[in-house]
């Protein structure tokens, strides 16, 4: 299991707006919406509240993985990429449906990415 490095934690903190998350289809086609209802879940899951997936939806149930882009005050970007788990039950939808979730989104169901590789601009951090 693969630990977010401490800078991107940092600055995960410390983001501004909302981040970009973006799929893949069977046939290439990458997929990429903005999502803001997002948290992170220990130190190596991002999880992203479904609340209106389509294209994104079609694409995690058809295997892909996925990449979490976002950006700091100071503008610097990080990039998340990782194996996508759709979930509609279990201890990671409760948390968001009870927890960190507004009632005010539907949270149709929890789009958990495992992170495998960390980036800042260019150069890897794990």
């Amino acid at each position: 299991m693969m630990q977010l490095p401490e800078e991107a934690r940092e600055a995960w903190e410390k983001r501004e707006g909302p981040v970009v998350f973006t799929t893949v289809d069977g046939q290439g086609e990458p997929n990429t919406i903005y999502v803001s209802c997002v948290y992170l879940h220990g130190d190596d899951r991002i999880v992203v509240a479904n609340n209106k997936f389509s294209k994104t939806l079609a694409n995690i149930k058809d295997g892909c993985r996925g990449t979490i882009l976002y950006i700091t005050a100071s503008k610097k970007a990080y990039q998340l990429k990782g194996i996508v788990d759709y979930q509609t039950a279990g201890p990671v939808f409760d948390e968001m449906k009870n927890g960190w979730l507004a009632e005010r989104y539907p949270g149709h169901g929890a789009a958990v990415l495992t992170i495998t590789e960390v980036f800042h601009g260019a150069k890897k951090l794990a």
